[in-house]
């Protein structure tokens, strides 16, 4: 374990094994008593409030609310049960305890809290230490370009031709940047740039850009903090010569909790902020490749939907994508939900702009995808796997994968590692 709290593992090892006990150890203190009024009336009070309380919490966040395209796991919900059992039991105890029992009754509903906190952040994968809460370090984006770049003779790619000079940093860099709606008038949060070693060199090689997006809900620091996408991308440059793509992670939802369906919807232009807004971005401050195959889009979850939302509204623009761990259609819960709170309940609409029934109509021959999904990911397996015989039949160049584990941020890292040197190929990068 390192000396450093903030960077001791939330996920393995001695502190989620440290909360488990200490919380069940709270539980069981918390429930425990040697009154037989206790366990007549005050226990029983406590579990079924805790349970009414589970069930509401259900009912809101899945069918009320729906802030998530898909319903809380069964796992998240019985923690969420266990923590409000623990403070319904703190909660019935204390009128019945003495001074110093009012005081350890809270720090025991408090450790079972901590521990249900701990469990579903393992169940996500989320968060692997404190420093991942925080935002990540930054630098000052360079503007400055270049006279000197080097040019690829056809044929060849970058990394054949690219002789990396003496002294060249040994990681990239990450700044943060905002990248308005100009012209889709989105409200996006700030976003972050890694731009490699060579990308400091001189002269300059022109590199191609990967757009990134998270999924929902999510920000563009997950890429940083719970995908550790920084150091896959140093690992890619220090085994070639400096050489990665620029990635570019952008907010496609406006907020933690947002859905905009990444469409041109009454929800907002998400479509034309990737689709124009992002790339004038880069163009403008971003010394890079500017063709087509040097463009690539991909995200996971939420942003594995939109990059293939991308890939096939706006094939002009991105050459290829890495949709990882997506659905098989933008949603807001429900089909019929989705088109009446985007499109009015105009299913042409929706249609007009949906990846599946684009793919049906026409082919895309110069497009590149990869479709990845954890192998014990049962909702969205078989919804990548229909996506990806779609995007075949569509023509499209196209690859299946799958990494161990589900639907969380451990998966999602093994995606990003495989798909980075993927799309490096797509873009000419690396052979």
């Amino acid at each position: 374990m390192t000396v450093n709290p903030l960077d001791w593992s939330l996920l393995h090892g001695a502190v989620p094994v440290l909360l488990l006990v200490a919380g069940w150890v709270s539980l069981l203190g918390l429930a425990v008593s040697g009154t037989p009024r206790w366990w007549t009336r005050r226990v029983p009070l406590a579990v079924l409030v805790a349970a009414a309380l589970t069930a509401l919490i259900v009912v809101a966040v899945d069918h009320w609310w729906h802030p998530f395209p898909e319903d809380l796991p069964n796992d998240v919900v019985r923690w969420i049960a266990i923590a409000l059992l623990g403070l319904c039991l703190a909660a019935v105890r204390l009128p019945v305890l003495r001074r110093r029992g009012r005081v350890l009754a809270p720090v025991a509903a408090a450790l079972v809290v901590s521990m249900a906190a701990s469990e579903v952040n393992r169940h996500y994968q989320e968060y692997p230490t404190l420093r991942a809460m925080l935002a990540p370090r930054t630098d000052a984006l360079p503007t400055g370009r270049t006279a000197n770049t080097v040019a690829v003779p056809p044929g060849r790619t970058l990394s054949e031709v690219w002789r990396p000079p003496s002294g060249l940093p040994a990681k990239g860099t990450l700044s943060s940047v905002a990248v308005p709606g100009t012209t889709s008038g989105f409200r996006a949060r700030d976003g972050y740039v890694y731009l490699p070693p060579a990308y400091r060199a001189d002269p300059r090689p022109l590199l191609p850009v990967v757009v990134l997006m998270a999924g929902q809900p999510g920000s563009p620091a997950d890429w940083v903090n719970s995908g550790g996408v920084q150091q896959v991308l140093d690992d890619f440059a220090a085994a070639h010569g400096g050489l990665a793509p620029v990635v570019v992670m952008v907010d496609p939802l406006g907020s933690e909790l947002g859905n905009t369906l990444c469409m041109d919807s009454s929800l907002g232009k998400v479509q034309t902020y990737l689709a124009q807004d992002v790339p004038d971005w880069v163009r403008a401050h971003l010394q890079t490749a500017t063709d087509r195959r040097a463009r690539s889009i991909g995200g996971i979850s939420f942003g594995g939907t939109c990059s293939l939302q991308l890939a096939v509204n706006a094939p002009q623009v991105y050459g290829s994508f890495a949709d990882l761990s997506g659905q098989s259609e933008p949603t807001l819960g429900s089909h019929d939900e989705t088109v009446k709170e985007a499109f009015g309940g105009d299913e042409s609409a929706f249609d007009a702009v949906d990846p599946a029934h684009l793919m049906a109509r026409r082919t895309f021959p110069d497009t590149a995808g990869l479709f990845m999904v954890g192998s014990a990911d049962g909702e969205f397996e078989p919804q990548q796997r229909q996506m990806y015989a779609a995007a075949t039949a569509a023509g499209m160049h196209t690859e299946f994968r799958t990494v161990p584990g589900g639907h969380n941020w451990s998966t999602f890292h093994a995606e990003i590692t495989v798909a980075v040197p993927w799309l490096a190929r797509q873009q000419g990068l690396i052979r």
